[in-house]
C-alpha cells in the first residue's frame, strides 16, 4: 500500500478510540491518539486518586522508578512543557553524569558536566502530571472502578470495541464500541487470550528470566548526605555481586532508597538487615542514607521473575482496530529504568504513524515498534545474559563483547568522554554501537589498565593491616 493510500485512509472526524489502562503507556497512547480522533476513552480498573500516590493495579509504582533521557525527550515531544511541570510538581532535575553517581564493576563513573538530563520523581507524581494533561484534552474522558474482560469484534478480522464492566457486585456486562482499541494494561495483559477468543493464535514469546527481588524505603533529606547533589547513586548488580542500590530524591523533600538482588540475594526488609546489605555496595552512600536518615514508611517489597517481550510482529494477522503496547508488548528488567521510556517512545510512533493514516494500523505499528524495543531489550538481555545464572542463548561473540565491556566500564571510571557515551547508550539516546566506535575503543585500550591497577591498589590498602607503625 502506497504513503498516497494510507494518507487517505484517515480515521473519521468523529472516530473513537478505547485506551485500556490508565498508566504512563495508557496515558502517552491517549495523547497520541488525540490528533486523530475525536473521542477517545481510557479505561482503569482502579480508583485513580486525585493527589500523586500509588495504587493497588500498579504495585511497582512504591517502588524507585527512572524517567531515561530518551524516554524525557519522547514525553516533552508529545506533552510540551513536561519538564517544567514536573519539577514544578516537586520532580529534581540535574546533570545526569554530575549530579548522579554510577557504579557499574565497582567502578565509578567519571563525571564531569554533560548535556544528559537527570530526573527525581516518583511513578505516581510522572502518572499525575501526564493524567492532568490528557484529562485537559478535549473529547478525552479517562474512567476508573471498570473493568475490560474482553474484545467485541466485527468478524474474525476487526475488533469493535472492548467488553466492559464496573467494579461492582451487580453490574452488567456492556460493550463500548471503537474504532480502535489500543491495550495498554501492562504486564497482566490479556490481549494473548483476548485475540485467541477470536480465533487468532497468542504471540509468541522471548523470555529471560533473573529472579529480582527488590525493596523501596522512602527516607527524610539530610543536605549533608549524597554530597549535596541534584540527584543520587545508583550501584548496578554484576556477577560477582549480584545485588543492586539505589538512592533517588522525590518530591516531598524525601529519598526513595532501593536494595535489590538476583538469584536469590535477596535484600532484608529490617533496619538491621537492611543496613548490612547496603553495606556490602560499592557505594558507601547508600548505607549512610540507611544509617543516618530518618525513614518515612515501611519498606514495601517486589519480585519480577522475568522480562518477557511478546512478538505480535511475527503474527501472520492482525485484527484491524487493534494494537498492544508498553508493558504489554514488552517487560524488561526494571534494574535499567526502561519501561516509561520504552511507553513513550512508542507513544511517539504511535502518533506518526497515525499521521499517515489507519489502514493496516497494527501491522504497521507491530512491525515498527518491534523494531523500537529491539535497542532497549539488546541492553537489558546483554546485561542479563552475563550472570551464568540466566539460561538463554548468548549470540556469536558474546565472551568478546563482555570482555571489552568490562574494561570500557573500567576505562570510564577514568575517561569522562566514555563515562558520557555509556550513559547516553543507557538512556536511549545513542545507539548502542558508540561503545565500539574506532575512537572509543583506543580510549578504552589506554585507560582501563590504569583503572584496574587503581582499584586493585585501592583494595588492597582497604584489606591489608597497616603496619604496627602506621597504626599508632
Amino acid at each position: 500500500m502506497t504513503d498516497q493510500t494510507l494518507r487517505s485512509a484517515s480515521a473519521p472526524s468523529n472516530g473513537h478510540a478505547v485506551v485500556v489502562g490508565a498508566g504512563i503507556a495508557g496515558l502517552v497512547a491517549a495523547q497520541a491518539l488525540a490528533g486523530t480522533f475525536a473521542r477517545i476513552t481510557v479505561i482503569d480498573r482502579d480508583t485513580l486518586p486525585a493527589e500523586p500516590g500509588p495504587r493497588r493495579g500498579v504495585p511497582q509504582s512504591r517502588q524507585v522508578h527512572g524517567l531515561l533521557g530518551g524516554g524525557a525527550s519522547a514525553l516533552e515531544e508529545l506533552f510540551p512543557g513536561f519538564q517544567d511541570e514536573l519539577v514544578a510538581a516537586g520532580g529534581a532535575l540535574g546533570d545526569g553524569q554530575v549530579d548522579h553517581h554510577w557504579f557499574l564493576d565497582g567502578f565509578r563513573l567519571r563525571t564531569a558536566p554533560s548535556d544528559i538530563p537527570g530526573y527525581g520523581a516518583s511513578r505516581p507524581l510522572i502518572e499525575s502530571v501526564l493524567r492532568n494533561r490528557v484529562a485537559a484534552l478535549p473529547g478525552v474522558r479517562i474512567t476508573d472502578d471498570i473493568e475490560v474482560v474482553g474484545l467485541a469484534a466485527d468478524g474474525p478480522d476487526r475488533v469493535a470495541g472492548v467488553r466492559v464492566t464496573e467494579r461492582r457486585a451487580d453490574a452488567q456486562e456492556t460493550v463500548l464500541s471503537a474504532d480502535l482499541v489500543v491495550d495498554a494494561s501492562g504486564r497482566g495483559s490479556r490481549a494473548g487470550v483476548w485475540l485467541s477468543g477470536m480465533g487468532h493464535p497468542q504471540p509468541e514469546e522471548s523470555t529471560v528470566r533473573i529472579d529480582l527481588v527488590y525493596v523501596t524505603r522512602h527516607y527524610a533529606k539530610r543536605p549533608e548526605l549524597l554530597g549535596g547533589r541534584r540527584l543520587g547513586v545508583s550501584v548496578v548488580p554484576s556477577p560477582a555481586l549480584p545485588r543492586m542500590g539505589v538512592v533517588m530524591p522525590e518530591e516531598g523533600d524525601r529519598y526513595a532508597l532501593l536494595l535489590a538482588g538476583m538469584f536469590g540475594e535477596e535484600p532484608p526488609t529490617d533496619d538491621a538487615g537492611m543496613l548490612e546489605y547496603a553495606r556490602s555496595l560499592a557505594s558507601p552512600e547508600v548505607a549512610a542514607v540507611i544509617e543516618s536518615a530518618t525513614p518515612l514508611d515501611e519498606p514495601a517489597r517486589m519480585r519480577f521473575p522475568a522480562g518477557v517481550r511478546k512478538h505480535y510482529e511475527k503474527l501472520k494477522h492482525h485484527p484491524e482496530g487493534f494494537v498492544v503496547m508498553g508493558d504489554a508488548l514488552c517487560s524488561f528488567n526494571p534494574a535499567y529504568g526502561q519501561g516509561m521510556t520504552v511507553a513513550a517512545m512508542e507513544g511517539v510512533l504511535l502518533r506518526r504513524l497515525l499521521s499517515e493514516g489507519t489502514a493496516q494500523l497494527p501491522g504497521r505499528f507491530f512491525r515498527a515498534a518491534a523494531k523500537l524495543v529491539d535497542t532497549p531489550w539488546a541492553l537489558a538481555t546483554g546485561g542479563d545474559l552475563r550472570f551464568p545464572q540466566v539460561e538463554g542463548k548468548r549470540p556469536p561473540g558474546d565472551k568478546l563483547i563482555n570482555k571489552y565491556l568490562e574494561r570500557y566500564r573500567a576505562a570510564a571510571s577514568v575517561d569522562p568522554g566514555l563515562a558520557a557515551t555509556f550513559l547516553r547508550v543507557a538512556n536511549l539516546i545513542e545507539p548502542p554501537g558508540r561503545l565500539l566506535h574506532p575512537a572509543n575503543v583506543l580510549r578504552v585500550l589506554r585507560y582501563a589498565p590504569k583503572a584496574t591497577q587503581a582499584a586493585q591498589a585501592a583494595h588492597a590498602a582497604r584489606h591489608d593491616p597497616a603496619p604496627a607503625h602506621e597504626a599508632e
